[in-house]
C-alpha cells in the first residue's frame, strides 16, 4: 500500500479491540436523504478498510434535526450562517451523545467549536454545480445555457454565490428562495413554481438523478462552493483511537484540494451574505490550482482570480489566493 494510503488499522490492533469502549459507535448525520447516503457511504469505506467493524456490526445511525433544516423559508444568512448545518449535531458530539458526525464538507464551517476537530475528508464526487430548468425554458446550448433561460426568469436558489455568478451574465433575471432537501427542489420546478434552479451536482449523482441536470457548469464559469462534493468526519480532538482509525480512510487529493478552499474561505472570512467561491483541483504534474471567487449578491461586482503552487503547499495557496481577493474588492463585501 502506498504511503499517500497508510495502511488501515488490521483487525487484531483495531481501536475498538485495543481500548475498552462504549459500543456501538455512534454516528451522527443530518436525516436527509443525501445526508444519509454520506453516512452509509463513509461507514462502507471505514470497514472496508477496518473489516473487523463490519464483523461486529458495531455502528449506529443517529439522525439530527439541525435549525437549518427547520427553518425553510429563510437564506441561510438570516439565521445565523451555514454552520446552523452542524450546530446541533456537533452539540451532540461535544456532550458525548455520538462518536463522529458525517457532513458535507460545504456546509461545515472554517472554524470548528472547540474540542472538535475534522479527522478526514473523502474522496470528491463531481465539484460542479447542475443548471436545472424547468418547463418554461427554451432548448439549451451547452455553449450559453444561461440563454435557454427567458427574459426575467424566476430562479429558485438561497446560495449568493450561485446568485451572484449568474446574475453577473444575466442581471435580468429575479431570484427567489429555494430551500430543502433536492427532491423537493427539483419538484418545485418541474411544477413551474420556479423558471429554474442550481444543485451540486455530486448531490444528483449520489442519489441516482444525474439525469434532471439539464446541463452541467464548467467550475471557471461557475465557480463551486469550497468543499463542494467532498464528505467531512468530524470527531472529538482528544478521540485519538477514531483520529488513527479515520487517518488511514483520508483520501489525499480530497485533503489537498479541501485545505487550499478552505484556507481561501476562512482568510476571506465571509459571512453567508458574502458570495465566495473556490475550486482547487490536481493538474497533470501533480500541482495544485485554486480558483477564487468573490462577488456582490446582486452581481455588479465580481473577482475571479486564480494561484498554483506544490500540493504541499496547500493551505499557503489559499491564504495567498484569499489574501489578494479581499485586498481588491470593496470593503463592504465583507461587513
Amino acid at each position: 500500500m502506498s504511503a499517500a494510503h497508510p495502511a488501515p488499522p488490521s483487525a487484531t490492533h483495531s481501536p475498538v479491540q485495543r481500548h475498552a469502549r462504549a459500543l456501538p459507535l455512534r454516528v451522527g448525520t443530518r436525516g436527509s436523504p443525501l445526508a444519509l447516503w454520506q453516512t452509509r457511504f463513509f461507514l462502507q469505506r471505514l470497514t472496508t478498510f477496518c473489516p473487523v467493524l463490519r464483523a461486529m456490526d458495531v455502528f449506529e445511525e443517529h439522525a439530527i434535526k439541525t435549525t437549518g433544516d427547520s427553518v425553510q423559508d429563510k437564506r441561510l444568512a438570516e439565521i445565523g450562517g451555514k454552520g446552523l448545518f452542524a450546530k446541533e449535531i456537533h452539540e451532540a458530539l461535544a456532550d458525548g451523545r455520538i462518536d463522529f458526525a458525517v457532513h458535507s464538507l460545504k456546509d461545515l464551517e472554517t472554524e470548528l467549536p472547540p474540542g472538535i476537530v475534522l479527522a478526514c475528508t473523502l474522496t470528491r464526487e463531481d465539484a460542479r454545480d447542475a443548471l436545472i430548468l424547468g418547463p418554461s425554458c427554451a432548448a439549451v446550448d451547452p455553449a450559453d445555457p444561461y440563454g435557454a433561460l427567458p427574459s426575467g426568469a424566476l430562479i429558485g436558489s438561497s446560495s449568493v454565490r450561485r446568485q451572484a455568478q449568474i446574475l453577473h451574465a444575466r442581471p435580468d433575471l429575479r431570484f427567489g428562495i429555494l430551500r430543502g432537501n433536492v427532491n423537493a427542489r427539483l419538484s418545485k420546478v418541474k411544477a413551474g413554481a420556479y423558471d429554474a434552479t442550481f444543485l451540486a451536482l455530486a448531490g444528483l449523482r449520489r442519489l441516482g438523478l444525474e439525469h434532471e441536470a439539464t446541463v452541467v457548469l464548467d467550475p471557471e464559469a461557475m465557480v463551486p462552493a469550497a468543499g463542494q462534493g467532498i464528505v467531512g468526519v468530524t470527531v472529538r480532538a482528544d478521540d485519538t483511537d477514531l483520529l488513527q482509525l479515520l487517518a488511514a480512510i483520508e483520501d489525499p487529493v480530497a485533503k489537498a484540494v479541501s485545505t487550499a478552499e478552505r484556507a481561501l474561505l476562512a482568510e476571506l472570512d465571509g459571512s453567508c451574505r458574502t458570495p465566495i467561491g473556490g475550486h482547487a483541483r490536481l493538474l497533470p504534474d501533480g500541482s495544485l490550482h485554486l480558483t477564487g471567487l468573490v462577488a456582490r449578491a446582486d452581481g455588479s461586482f465580481l473577482l475571479k482570480r486564480s494561484l498554483g503552487g506544490a500540493r504541499e503547499d496547500a493551505a499557503r495557496i489559499g491564504i495567498e489566493l484569499g489574501a489578494s481577493l479581499r485586498a481588491d474588492s470593496p470593503r463592504d463585501i465583507f461587513a
